[in-house]
This record gives C-alpha cells, structure tokens and sequence, in this order.
C-alpha cells in the first residue's frame, strides 16, 4: 500500500544570525537514528531559514513614512511595523482594522508580507521572510547532498491564510529537487475523461502536511523529514521545481 511517513525532528536548538542549518538538520536526525535515503525530502519552517540569513529588523531603528502612519491609523498596528511591511511589499491590496494585505516583493499575496515577531527573542524586532526561498531551499538542499550523498528535496514552508477559508495552513515559500506543480492536464481519469484543468500545487500539500507535524506554537519542531513520496514527485536534483510555479498571474487573479 502506498504510504507516506513524516517525522518532525526533535532536539533542535534556537537557531541564531549565521548558523548552519544543514549541520543542525544532520545532527537532529543522527540523535534520531534516521539516515537520509534518495527521494527524501526536508520540509523546513521559513522562521529557521530566515533567523539563519539574519532577516530581522530592529523596530527602534525604523522611522515610518506618512503612508506608514496613515496605514497604522487605518490598521491599528505599529507605525513602525507598517513601514517594515511596505518595505517589503510591491502594492497594498487591503488595509482594514487588524488586516493589511499586501502583494511582496517576491510576488506571494499576504498579510503582513509575512512578517512577524512570534518565537523572534526581543521585543522590538521582527523577522522577514528570506530575499528568495528557493535559492535558500537550494542551498540546503546541496550542502546537504555534499555530505550525505543522498539526492533529496527541500520545501520551506510557512502559515498563510486564505481568501475563501479560516485558518492558516502550511505553504511552500521555497523549493529545491522537488516539483512545486503537477500538470495533469490532458491525462484521462478512470473514465477515460481528459482532465483539462487539474493542476496539484505538490509543494503546498506538502507543506501543509509538515506543519501539522510542526505546530504553530511552542512545539519547537520546524524541521520535518518525509519519506514515500510518489515518483510523480520527481525528487532529485533533476527536478526544477520553484515556487514560482504556484504564483497565479495577475491576469488570472479574480481577487484583484
């Protein structure tokens, strides 16, 4: 029977500026006797990758524009977290009491631009999303190969919300050796049918699955191991997978 595992690696550190995930991922996975084998992929928490990159911003250094401060009055929030927000940020889709959706500088639709300061240590700082994910995912993913020899993929992941449902789920933000989107168009069903619109956004699934192994909160697990994946998956380095693949054009947006 087909069967997908996910373990979330326990054991691992707070990660600071300038560590070295791969080491760390290695070392949770030695005190766990797992051994990386081909065709395993490594979901990673997004929070990790970007206090590793040193992505944080000191709030006391920040000094927020007029559009800043009309946005805070809208919102409710920080002047000074709204400039960090519009630092990053392309265009201001929504700005309402609690809520400020924005389109990022990476293209991803959101609130916030995915900033944050939830399991960030002090008070004043917030942590950013990496400057590009997959170039993030790719890095690990090659450090990791070098010095296992095991051809493997790795997702970063984070929670987004959704325009049609409560709740935030995991979703890719970067990928490497890993197909992010599926094509099943022109392939027949078991009727014979051809299927003329079904895309599966592989890499959101599974990141939406490892954030249940991760949590949301305390839990202290942002790495997830996961091994079955079907060969449709094409793990590898020869995969070319990226999470631009899952970014709707503008022309095709009926949110905007």
């Amino acid at each position: 029977m087909p069967r997908l595992a996910l373990t979330a690696l326990e054991g691992m550190p707070e990660v600071v500026p300038g560590d070295d995930l791969a080491t760390l991922i290695l070392a949770a996975l030695g005190r766990l006797g797992m051994t990386l084998v081909p065709g395993d992929v490594l979901v990673v928490a997004q929070k990790v990758v970007s206090k590793a990159e040193g992505c944080l911003i000191d709030l006391a250094q920040v000094i927020p524009s007029a559009r800043a401060l009309e946005l805070a009055g809208i919102t409710g929030k920080d002047p000074r977290y709204v400039q960090v927000v519009l630092d990053q940020s392309r265009e201001v889709l929504r700005a309402v009491p609690g809520v400020l959706v924005v389109e990022d500088l990476r293209g991803f639709v959101m609130a916030n631009a995915g900033i944050d300061q939830s399991n960030v240590p002090g008070s004043d700082r917030v942590l950013l999303l990496p400057a590009d994910a997959d170039a993030s995912a790719r890095r690990l993913r090659e450090a990791i190969e070098t010095r296992t020899g095991a051809s493997i993929g790795v997702l970063v992941n984070d929670s987004f919300g959704r325009a049609w449902r409560n709740g935030v789920v995991g979703t890719a933000l970067g990928v490497s050796g890993l197909e992010a989107l599926i094509d099943l168009r022109g392939k027949p069903d078991r009727e014979g049918r051809t299927l003329r619109i079904t895309q599966v956004a592989l890499a959101d699934e599974l990141a939406a699955a490892a954030s249940l192994m991760m949590g949301q909160g305390a839990e202290g697990t942002p790495v997830v191991h996961v091994r079955g994946l079907p060969p449709s998956a094409a793990v590898g380095v020869t995969a070319t997978g990226s999470v631009r693949d899952l970014l709707r054009p503008r022309a095709s947006d009926l949110f905007r």
